[in-house]
């Protein structure tokens, strides 16, 4: 079970198929197959377990950019640490990563400094490499661990 605590997450997204979807007023994605890492955080009331369990769904009405983007892709897995917000962070160490590109200039960083909190791979991206540094930027900001849980244990996990 995913922790209200407040943290940092990164949902691993897999997209089978060609297409442009819009973003709101953000732009257009071209979205092709291959493996998409979003970064963000859950500060709010419900922390890590309402966001994400938000972003497990499909929204009919679109609030945030990752929300555009899951009705056309599949949520594979989710990395989250506990107590901090490392987003920042995060998505500079991933988006430095062998294979990592860019898909669109301020996807869910309009709030910040950062180019974008949105990459693509062609192959699934293994969180465990990313994991260690990762973890390490945690531990410097609270006594937390980095975990990686696949979406369909954490869904089973969440049904009553």
């Amino acid at each position: 079970m995913i922790p209200a605590d407040p943290g940092t997450y990164i949902l691993t997204l897999r997209c089978d198929g060609t297409r442009a979807i819009r973003v709101g007023r953000l732009g257009s994605i071209s979205l092709r197959p291959g493996y998409y890492l979003y970064i963000g955080s859950a500060l709010g009331p419900g922390g890590l377990r309402a966001r994400i369990g938000h972003h497990g769904q499909r929204s009919l009405r679109p609030h945030w950019h990752i929300d555009y983007l899951r009705r056309h892709t599949t949520l594979e897995s989710v990395a989250y640490g506990c107590g901090a917000r490392c987003e920042h962070e995060w998505a500079a160490r991933i988006g430095a990563a062998p294979g990592a590109a860019m898909v669109l200039h301020g996807f869910g960083s309009s709030d910040c400094s950062c180019e974008t909190h949105l990459f693509r791979f062609d192959e699934a991206p293994s969180l465990a490499g990313f994991g260690e540094g990762l973890g390490a930027s945690l531990a410097a900001y609270a006594n937390s661990s980095f975990t990686t849980v696949p979406w369909t244990s954490v869904r089973r996990k969440s049904r009553p």
